[in-house]
C-alpha cells in the first residue's frame, strides 16, 4: 500500500505527503480522511432526493395529470425472474425451454415477461420526478459554484492553479463544494442501477467513476483549484438538460425545446469550448511552466481525456437530435442520448 502512494509518483519533486499534512507556513491542508464524508453524504443526498421527489415533484406531476405505474407484476417465478435479469424478451427456443422448466405454455411464458416488463417500466410521473430533482440540484449547486468561485484568483486567471503549487490553502466554501459534488456523484453511481434505464448506461457509469477518481485524487494531491473549474464547466449544461426533460414529461414541448437548445449551446460553449481550450490547454501547456513533471500528471491527464471523449460522444448525438428537430415539420426536438431509453410504447426491448 505504501508503494501505491509513493511520493515521487503522486507529488512534484521535493514534496512529500508529510508536507501536505496539518498546518504548514500558515496553510491548513485537508486530510485524506475527508474522503469518507462524501460516502455518508451520498446517503443524505439519496434521502433528500426521496423527499423532494415524493413530497414536491410527485404532487406537482399528479396535479398536471401524470399517472403512476399501477400495473401489478406477474406471479413470482424464480426461474423466469432469473432469466428476466438478463433479457426482458426471450425468444424462440429459449421460450420453449422455459415453458418446459416451469410447466407453463409458451404463451403464458411470453405473457409473464410482458407483465413483468410493464410493471417495472418507469412511468412518465417517475421520470418527471427524477428530472425535477436533478434540475433542482444542478441549479442550486451551479449557483453556489458561481458564488464561491467569483472571488477566487484561479477562476479569472487559470495559471493560479499552478502558481506556488502544491502550497494552496483550501477554504471552507471550496471544501464544502468538493464534498457535496463528490457525494452527489457517489449517489449517482448507486442510483444508476435503479433509476430509469438509459441508452448510454455504460458511458454514464464510466463518466461517474472517472469523475469520482478525478475529484478524489485532485483533493489528495491538492489539485483542487483546477478541479473546481472542471466541475464548474461540466455542471452548466446539465441544468438545462434536466429542466428540458422535466418540461417534456409535463407535456410542455415548446418550453422543453427552448431549454434543449439552451442545453446544446451551453454544451458547445463549456464542454467543447472552455474545457479543451481553457482547462486542458492550461494543463498541457501552461502547467509545465510552473511545476515539474511527476507521474500523477499522466493519471489526471488521462481522466480528463476520458471526460473529453465522453463529451464528444454525447455531442454527436446532441447535434444529431438538434438537426433532426430543425428539419422536422413541427420543429420538435427529439431526445438526446442521455435521455431515458424507455419510450412511450408498450413493447419491451432487448437488454
Amino acid at each position: 500500500m505504501q508503494s501505491l502512494w509513493d511520493d515521487e509518483f503522486w507529488l512534484p519533486p521535493n514534496v512529500t505527503w508529510s508536507d501536505l499534512e496539518g498546518t504548514r507556513n500558515g496553510i491548513n491542508f485537508r486530510k485524506i480522511s475527508d474522503l469518507w464524508y462524501p460516502l455518508f453524504g451520498a446517503g443524505v443526498i439519496l434521502v433528500l432526493r426521496f423527499v423532494i421527489e415524493q413530497k414536491l415533484a410527485r404532487p406537482i406531476g399528479i396535479g398536471m395529470g401524470m399517472k403512476a405505474n399501477t400495473r401489478r407484476p406477474p406471479r413470482p417465478n424464480p426461474i423466469l425472474e432469473k432469466v428476466y435479469e438478463k433479457t426482458s424478451k426471450p425468444e424462440g427456443r429459449q421460450v420453449d425451454a422455459l415453458a418446459k422448466q416451469t410447466d407453463l405454455s409458451t404463451r403464458e411464458v411470453e405473457l409473464w415477461f410482458r407483465k413483468r416488463w410493464l410493471a417495472s417500466k418507469p412511468s412518465t410521473l417517475d421520470k418527471f420526478c427524477e428530472s425535477f430533482w436533478r434540475s433542482v440540484y444542478y441549479t442550486a449547486l451551479y449557483a453556489y459554484s458561481w458564488i464561491i468561485l467569483w472571488d477566487k484568483s484561479w477562476f479569472w486567471d487559470i495559471t493560479n492553479c499552478w502558481h506556488l503549487y502544491p502550497l494552496h490553502p483550501m477554504t471552507t466554501d471550496v471544501w464544502w463544494y468538493y464534498m457535496v459534488e463528490l457525494a452527489f456523484y457517489w449517489s449517482l453511481l448507486c442510483s444508476q442501477f435503479f433509476d430509469a434505464k438509459r441508452s448510454d448506461f455504460y458511458a454514464m457509469f464510466t463518466h461517474h467513476v472517472a469523475t469520482i477518481l478525478l475529484l478524489s485524487l485532485s483533493l489528495i494531491c491538492n489539485l483542487f483549484r483546477v478541479g473546481t473549474l472542471v466541475l464548474w464547466v461540466h455542471d452548466c449544461a446539465d441544468v438545462f438538460l434536466e429542466t428540458a426533460k422535466a418540461f417534456k414529461y409535463a407535456k410542455y414541448p415548446k418550453t422543453s425545446d427552448v431549454f434543449f437548445y439552451f442545453f446544446a449551446i451551453s454544451w458547445i460553449a463549456t464542454r467543447l469550448g472552455y474545457f479543451p481550450t481553457w482547462i486542458l490547454y492550461s494543463i498541457t501547456v501552461e502547467a509545465p511552466q510552473f511545476i515539474q513533471y511527476y507521474g500523477a500528471y499522466n493519471v489526471f491527464s488521462g481522466l480528463l481525456s476520458i471526460l473529453l471523449i465522453l463529451n464528444l460522444f454525447w455531442a454527436y448525438h446532441i447535434f444529431k437530435m438538434a438537426y433532426l428537430g430543425f428539419m422536422a415539420p413541427d420543429g420538435r426536438v427529439g431526445k438526446d442520448s442521455r435521455s431515458d431509453s424507455e419510450d412511450e410504447s408498450d413493447s419491451p426491448s432487448h437488454t
